[in-house]
């Protein structure tokens, strides 16, 4: 609503317009009274005029000078001047001075309201193009975030952008780096309590961990961003004193900024980072994308657990931040896997329905994942091995995965953030082999038929090391071999002596990878007389003999 002031040393004028005019039916809320110019401003300055009402002669200051001094002091305030002087210099004076209108006394109503309400519209009008440039300018901003994002994306993938075509995209962008200049990246990957947070809060605490980043690291240009991999980026150009050595220096792990960083993070967001120091590169052409690269692979190296890693090969491993020597991923990468493919495997404890064991082989490998740091790619291999074990056996069931749950893990965007976030995948599993165990309890899964083909996997998966056939199997379940053969191929699809032999050479191919045992002891190891005979079954389950598969491995 509007706020009108009207002002005259004429007292009886501003009573009469204040009690004759309909004011709320041309839109005024308020109507204030002055008796001169300097009570006029007095009163504006302490109310939110919008519209003001003056008579041209009054003692002290008269109305031009007070239109003057208000469209000085507040230019976005309209005024009417008021006189009964007709005289062409006033008219002119006060068109000067950009009053709205110019009324004569006495003052006639219609003519006064008409006078008002086209000051009125006017400011409405204003207001309306004002509110406009606003939202144009959010909307703007809105976007640019969108762009800047997609471009660092760009750059981060591999897309080559000349020094000129750069510069007008950090230009359009308003963003403060220099294409051609010695850069330097920063990559913060988000730890402890973070873990457990959902998208849109994980990009909220990247947006608060950027702007921490640009007041410890104030005085060098900056631009940071969420990157293609779940990580924070922050590139960082020389600023006006150091230049490029300072660069170099936090490149070499003697900038003590990056520890203030991890510690205010620490304080003010209540949750741990593990930081990748790029070496320097030049921002443009190919230069982001490769430090990107390497920086990205000594940040997975380094796994989680808050540590600073350094690219650039003359850090200086003094700094006590976590840049000591790491063990290689390979190395870290192995022994995971071990515990991942050791027989029994997961698939064969879904099969079997052996839920606690299938737990606990799951727990295993994650606890075995944090002991060892692992995060990134590693991560992901943990997650196909759940994926592809749960979707096998929810077809076998003819369970149809969309009622498991868990659908963050099967959308290709959602599941990038589990990857990222170990607790997260471990908790997305756990879940998911939960809702597979009672999904089955609820479809009978545990009676009749189902039960002695949960009991056959049971017994093969802790008997391929004994004497394991279709007849002891059916002689431990109470059934004739044939009945049972019958009943599991019916249930399963899968012939049981086939079944068998399956699990027997997955049981070799882990021992072939990770053990030095000769042939012949993992032939008799498995409860095969002949190891010719053993080798034609494997060759027929893997396509190359047990020794072409130990090289390859």
């Amino acid at each position: 609503m509007i706020e009108v002031l009207l002002v005259d040393d004429e007292t009886y004028v501003t009573e009469s317009l204040e009690l004759t005019i309909p004011w709320e039916e041309i839109g005024v809320s308020v109507v204030r009274r002055a008796a001169s110019g300097a009570e006029a401003l007095a009163i504006m300055e302490e109310e939110a005029v919008d519209l003001v009402v003056t008579d041209i002669r009054m003692p002290g200051m008269d109305g031009l000078q007070l239109i003057e001094e208000i469209g000085r002091r507040w230019p976005g305030v309209r005024c009417i001047l008021l006189t009964g002087h007709s005289d062409f210099a006033y008219a002119k004076k006060a068109l000067q001075l950009r009053a709205s209108d110019y009324v004569l006394k006495p003052v006639d109503d219609d003519e006064f309201v008409a006078a008002v309400s086209e000051a009125i519209d006017s400011l409405r009008e204003e207001w309306d193009e004002f509110d406009k440039v606003h939202r144009l300018l959010y909307s703007r901003k809105s976007d640019y975030k969108v762009l800047r994002e997609n471009l660092l994306h760009e750059l981060l993938l591999g897309r080559e952008l000349g020094p000129q075509a750069l510069s007008e995209q950090f230009s359009a962008y308003e963003l403060p780096l220099r294409a051609g200049q010695p850069t330097l990246m920063l990559l913060a990957r988000l730890e402890g309590r973070f873990a457990a947070m959902d998208a849109p809060s994980l990009e909220l605490m990247d947006f608060a961990a950027g702007n921490i980043a640009e007041e410890v690291l104030r005085g060098q240009p900056l631009w940071h961003g969420s990157g293609p991999h779940g990580c924070l980026v922050l590139l960082l150009q020389p600023g006006e004193s150091g230049g490029a050595a300072a660069l170099h220096e936090t490149a070499r792990g003697l900038d003590r900024r990056l520890d203030t960083l991890r510690e205010h993070i620490r304080l003010y967001l209540k949750g741990e980072i593990s930081l990748a120091v790029s070496s320097v590169f030049e921002l443009g052409g190919s230069g982001p994308a490769a430090a990107y690269r390497r920086t990205l692979g000594s940040l997975y190296a380094a796994g989680i657990g808050g540590r600073t890693v350094y690219a650039d090969p003359e850090a200086d491993d003094r700094t006590g931040s976590g840049s000591a020597a790491l063990p290689s991923a390979a190395e870290v990468r192995g022994g995971v896997a071990e515990l991942m493919y050791a027989p029994p495997t997961l698939l064969h404890l879904l099969e079997s329905h052996q839920w606690e064991e299938a737990r606990s082989k799951m727990s295993g490998v994650f606890e075995a994942a944090e002991r060892a740091g692992l995060a990134g790619p590693s991560m992901y291999e943990i997650y196909l091995w759940m994926t592809n074990a749960f979707l096998f056996i929810s077809h076998r069931e003819g369970q149809p995965v969309g009622e498991l749950g868990g659908d963050e893990g099967f959308d290709p965007v959602l599941a990038r953030g589990l990857v990222q976030h170990p607790q997260r995948l471990r908790a997305w599993g756990v879940g998911l082999l939960d809702s597979l165990a009672r999904q089955m309890a609820s479809s009978g899964g545990g009676e009749g038929r189902s039960k002695i083909v949960s009991r056959v996997r049971q017994l093969v998966g802790t008997g391929l090391d004994g004497d394991l056939s279709v007849k002891t199997l059916a002689d431990q379940v109470f059934l004739h071999p044939v009945y049972l053969s019958k009943i599991y191929k019916a249930e399963t699809g899968e012939a049981l002596g086939d079944y068998i032999i399956r699990m027997r050479m997955e049981r070799a191919a882990h021992l072939l990878r990770h053990s030095s045992k000769k042939i012949y002891e993992i032939t008799g190891e498995l409860g095969y007389q002949n190891p010719q005979y053993f080798s034609k079954m494997f060759k027929k389950q893997y396509g190359m003999t047990p020794n072409e598969f130990r090289e390859l491995s």
